[in-house]
């Protein structure tokens, strides 16, 4: 998963991230004018493409700090009624499919202890 020593601060689309959170404007266009803000920001073709596709392994890979990601959804998905099944997070479980079993059979496991 993502690590902070592994965020390339060069990364356009850290920047991106980083205004488009603090400005109304951009975040009306987030969902209308995604390719334009790109370009405005200098993405490359890459990192639209993952932005686009909401790819989370990417992104991490490419460099994308580890708080942006879920910043990233959360202009895609909204932040309203999280869920186990919200697609943000089904977005995380596609990405890191091998850590989501391991983290469901350890929750499995503490709630079955619990009952015992």
């Amino acid at each position: 998963m993502g690590h902070v020593e592994r965020t390339d601060k060069t990364l356009p689309l850290n920047e991106m991230i980083f205004y488009v959170r603090r400005d109304a404007r951009l975040r009306e266009r987030w969902n209308t004018d995604l390719e334009g803000i790109a370009r405005e920001f200098g993405l490359s073709r890459e990192e639209y493409e993952a932005l686009r596709d909401k790819d989370v392994r990417r992104l991490h890979a490419l460099g994308v700090h580890q708080y942006y990601v879920p910043q990233i959804l959360r202009l895609f998905y909204g932040a309203p009624m999280n869920t186990n099944n919200h697609p943000a997070l089904e977005a995380y479980k596609r990405a890191y499919p091998e850590e989501t079993a391991r983290a469901l059979a350890h929750a499995e496991r503490r709630e079955q202890r619990g009952r015992s």
